[in-house]
């Protein structure tokens, strides 16, 4: 991690990301490519948690620090659900199995469930940043 100026534009280009992630990962499932699904959901959660970054002028140098960043900043704090940022967390070792590991491939209900985790923590991120910008 490292510190740089809050970024208001990289947060809400984040959030565009995040969507267009989000998208071509249902357009993945409904072609049955399951690995590529997963893939794209865990990359649309990625950039879903990036604009709480940006907004604290924090740079992320790993997948496994942007995680760590919102479990000691934000899960402690009661701000967002521990449960997020593990299922992000988990995404993110799902994420590296598909593309790294020996198991031939990801089940529909793998990349089901992937997609549906996806579209709960952007609810919680957009949640979340609704109420920084209500109480700031």
């Amino acid at each position: 991690m490292r510190r740089d100026r809050p970024d208001a534009a990289k947060a809400e280009r984040s959030l565009q990301v995040s969507a267009a992630k989000l998208e071509q990962a249902e357009r993945s499932y409904s072609h049955q490519l399951y690995d590529a699904c997963l893939v794209l959901a865990y990359t649309s959660m990625f950039h879903a948690a990036r604009p709480i970054l940006f907004r604290d002028g924090i740079i992320e140098k790993s997948h496994v620090c942007l995680a760590e960043y919102l479990r000691q900043e934000y899960s402690k704090k009661g701000l967002i659900s521990e449960g997020y940022v593990n299922s992000l967390d988990r995404m993110r070792t799902d994420r590296h199995e598909a593309i790294y590991g020996l198991e031939t491939s990801v089940t529909g209900t793998l990349a089901d469930h992937a997609i549906n985790q996806c579209r709960e923590f952007i609810g919680a991120v957009k949640k979340l940043i609704s109420n920084e910008r209500t109480l700031a």
